[in-house]
């Protein structure tokens, strides 16, 4: 039985912000293309969107500290005080599907607005460790940034379908 539309809406009006913010636009149109089927998908789940930091003008002129740090201020003027930060970021806590799925429904339970960040090829400026609240890692493994905003929009679409105990995640 399919909720009828209202009651959909008002459902997930009620559940918590969600914000994906990533520095730099995704150029490579297949990532473009699995990037946007995840994001329309996870809206029936709850409210999702993405943020993109444009990319730093003369980038090359600049040391890494240098772009951390005026990315790092770019993305903190995204930030509302009451967000909950989250970078994903190669020394965080690593989690299997169904405990990201665990963890995603705490963290809905106690926050208005859950912001994920997926920071430069730099990573990330000491300000925004400062102010970030969790850390996770995808992977030991390293990816393109362009091929991790694929890989975690589908992890944050699988942790929905794990919470309404739908069939895409096998364990």
């Amino acid at each position: 039985m399919v909720p009828d539309e209202p009651e959909t809406q008002t459902r997930i009006r009620g559940l918590m912000k969600t914000l994906l913010i990533l520095v730099g636009k995704t150029v490579n149109k297949h990532f473009v293309a699995g990037i946007n089927d995840y994001v329309e998908r996870i809206g029936h789940y709850m409210p999702f969107s993405i943020t993109t930091i444009p990319e730093l003008k003369n980038a090359k002129s600049l040391s890494e500290e240098q772009q951390k740090e005026k990315e790092g201020e770019l993305i903190l003027k995204q930030l509302q005080a009451s967000d909950t930060v989250v970078l994903l970021d190669e020394y965080g806590t690593e989690m299997r599907s169904i405990e990201f799925a665990s963890w995603l429904q705490k963290i809905q339970n106690s926050s208005r607005r859950l912001v994920f960040i997926i920071g430069g090829p730099y990573g990330f400026s000491p300000a925004l460790y400062q102010r970030a609240n969790h850390k996770i890692s995808l992977s030991r493994m390293t990816f393109s940034h362009q091929m991790v905003r694929l890989v975690f929009t589908e992890q944050i679409y699988r942790a929905c379908t794990i919470l309404k105990g739908e069939p895409y995640h096998h364990e």
